[in-house]
């Protein structure tokens, strides 16, 4: 984040490969008076540039200095091996690292992967990974990268396959242990994916409801009326007394009973 003497802007750093496109996009929406700039850097140079106080956040890749930058791993790209359309291995849909032992592999000096790679080594290693494809389509060797680069450097001649046992490449959005400011916090919060009005965890404590109109939590309270049933009601044609109730069931029980006991009329 630069000085308080101007607005505030917030510069972002990335390596080869490394789309940001989707993230500053959400950030113009969210932050439309704070601009975004972008600066392209190699692996090598992420460290410094943001060390060095010319980004305020960077997405890198793996590994980076944990003992003054703070990083946070996003995904870990599929590795492939770059190959001529008409190489042997196109018959297959993917590869191992064995199946390379007899290809001549090329290591650039910018590799990624932070392997020795398979194969018989190069007469010497290409400069960079761009220099390395550009001897692949020569015909003189493979090289196996992150998937991300095998499609930045795109050849209509060229084609890749998965290497399912070859290390892969970890991208992080990482930044100076010593500089986690507001707008680092901001753009975290749109790479992890939190919405606009994101909470970050915070909620309400067990037993407590929080009031529709205020938008604060408060205990929730049993009315007294759910703590203890109310009385029965008596049934209707019960409310007479005792004495009324029971004559009449002495009543009605004799009446029959005299019915009964009756002599049978005349025929």
């Amino acid at each position: 984040m630069t000085g308080s003497e101007g607005p505030p802007s917030f510069r972002l750093a990335y390596v080869p490969g490394v789309t940001p496109d989707k993230w500053v996009r959400i950030w113009n929406e969210r932050l439309p008076d704070v601009p975004l700039t972008l600066t392209q850097i190699t692996p090598a140079e992420a460290g410094g540039t943001l060390l060095g106080g010319d980004a305020d956040a960077g997405l890198v890749r793996l590994p980076v200095d944990r003992t003054v930058l703070s990083a946070i791993p996003l995904y870990t790209e599929t590795t492939v091996v770059v190959i001529p359309k008409d190489h042997l291995v196109t018959a297959a849909d993917e590869v191992t690292v064995e199946d390379l032992a007899d290809e001549i592999v090329l290591h650039p000096l910018d590799d990624v992967l932070g392997w020795e790679p398979p194969g018989r080594p190069a007469l010497e290693r290409p400069a960079t990974t761009a220099d390395a494809v550009e001897l692949v389509a020569a015909g003189i060797g493979v090289l196996v990268v992150p998937l991300s680069l095998a499609r930045l450097h795109h050849r209509k001649d060229l084609t890749y396959r998965t290497v399912t046992d070859a290390p892969g490449s970890g991208v992080a959005l990482s930044w100076p242990e010593d500089a986690h400011t507001d707008l680092v916090e901001e753009f975290i919060g749109i790479v992890r994916g939190r919405t606009v009005n994101s909470t970050r965890g915070r909620q309400s404590a067990p037993g407590q409801a929080k009031d529709e109109r205020t938008g604060t939590a408060s205990a929730r309270r049993t009315p007294a009326a759910a703590k203890k049933p109310a009385a029965r009601k008596p049934a209707a044609g019960r409310q007479a007394s005792g004495k009324q109730s029971g004559g009449a069931r002495r009543g009605s029980g004799g009446g029959t009973k005299g019915g009964r006991r009756g002599k049978p009329r005349g025929r």
